[in-house]
């Protein structure tokens, strides 16, 4: 599907879906339990491919007209499944099912899309292995296909931490129904550090204990998934509440509203501090849970993104916009999701007139030398810069329009239809 945005001003009230990254959690965590309800759960292509892996590993996930989820699980020993796990596109259902696959007593098989076969497993295959199990990629290259051979008992490994928290978050939640429970100690700085956070805020939910130690992390084995009251409620989405956000600081005629933001473990808040210091008119209600934004000038900032790198698409395009220079740095690991996020922002980007510059860790955007043109960009099958480039087509001088702008269902399914109800001129082209 490709769409067509016009220049135009928005206004009005908009409530940002349910996080993805608890969501998955949640499902999971439920999949461990005997059975769970999830409710106010984000149902996106992401969110589906690990409701699928947990009824493969001999659970059952229903969803009620309301969205709640009833979940019966596999009670921490997953089922050997019956047929190959397809992961999607959804890199962290293929890390957080790849660690649970290593519980089961036989050989699990995952893939996932292309680009998901081109996304780095390789650390976490080898602490499966170092853990007692087997765990290969079909091609020797550390990317999926991968097959998965267990039941791994616990034990002591060594990771990276600069490549993918993700790694992390899947042997913590694997480990504590390991009889021995797993002790991570970290190689390298931790990246994406708040997601593991989000990971020791959802087991707790779940009644399970898990801590940082001084050289990473650790979980107990003989743990069991209990959520209190049987139930769990999923928080708003801060990457996803991030578009809205600068949606408001770019192209606000009048004050956005926005919904569902209530403070959370999620490093992502950090983009309410971004479009402050650039200087949108930002008011956060916390106990309210809404944010408040009006369009103002912007300057250009430096912001790491070390532990948010959802937010370098959004960023990029408030630094399109801002005057003078936006520089994101400790972008290095961007490079490693559904698309390399640093250079199909650069190149996207340009192609709309803006001047950037790119290094392997970061990505300067020169919004004083730009003039934002309207073109036809690609969303290169990445939910994050479909929706990036959107925010661009409000401001641009002319019509944008975006190849691929369906796979903002991995995220915000309802993205283009939020726009629209802001006042937005979108136009869809099936």
């Amino acid at each position: 599907m490709d769409v067509t945005i016009s220049p135009s001003r928005v206004r009005g009230r908009a409530r940002a879906p349910p996080s993805k990254s608890y969501t998955h959690r949640a499902i999971l965590a439920s999949g461990y339990a005997d059975s769970a309800i999830v409710h106010d759960a984000l149902w996106s292509a992401d969110t589906r491919a690990t409701a699928r892996a947990v009824t493969l590993f001999g659970g059952d996930v229903s969803r009620s007209a309301d969205g709640t989820l009833e979940i019966s699980g596999f009670d921490g020993r997953p089922d050997v499944p019956a047929d190959v796990i397809d992961c999607d596109n959804s890199g962290t259902t293929m890390r957080l099912v790849t660690a649970a696959a290593a519980l089961a007593d036989g050989t699990s098989v995952l893939t996932g899309d292309e680009s998901l076969r081109s996304r780095p497993q390789g650390p976490l295959l080898e602490a499966i292995s170092d853990l007692g199990g087997e765990a290969e990629s079909t091609r020797g290259n550390g990317q999926a296909p991968l097959v998965v051979t267990g039941p791994v008992e616990g034990g002591t490994v060594s990771i990276p931490g600069d490549v993918s928290s993700q790694y992390i978050t899947a042997l913590l939640m694997a480990g504590a129904v390991t009889d021995e429970g797993i002790e991570i100690d970290l190689e390298t700085e931790l990246k994406s550090a708040p997601y593991v956070d989000i990971t020791i805020e959802v087991l707790e939910a779940f009644g399970v204990e898990a801590r940082h130690t001084d050289d990473g992390f650790a979980v107990p084995g003989g743990q069991q998934y209990r959520p209190a009251d049987g139930e769990y409620h999923v928080p708003g989405d801060f990457s996803s509440i991030s578009y809205l956000l600068a949606a408001g600081a770019i192209a606000g005629d009048g004050t956005v509203t926005i919904e569902g933001a209530q403070p959370s473990a999620q490093g992502d808040t950090a983009i309410v501090d971004v479009v402050d210091r650039m200087g949108a008119d930002v008011d956060w209600d916390r106990d309210a849970g809404t944010i408040n934004v009006s369009a103002a000038p912007l300057s250009g900032i430096e912001v790491s993104v070390a532990d948010t790198p959802d937010l370098l698409p959004t960023i990029a395009t408030l630094g399109a916009v801002a005057d003078g220079d936006t520089r994101i740095v400790d972008a290095e690991h961007v490079r490693y999701k559904e698309t390399d996020r640093v250079s199909a922002m650069a190149e996207e980007l340009g192609s709309m007139g803006v001047e950037t510059t790119e290094e392997h860790d970061s990505l300067t955007i020169h919004g004083g030398e730009s003039t934002l043109e309207g073109a036809t960009v690609d969303g290169r099958a990445d939910h994050r810069i479909v929706m990036a480039l959107a925010l661009a087509g409000l401001v641009a001088d002319g019509e944008t329009t975006i190849e691929g702008a369906e796979h903002v269902d991995v995220s915000f399914p309802g993205f283009f239809d939020v726009l629209y109800d802001l006042g937005a001129t979108v136009d869809r082209n099936d």
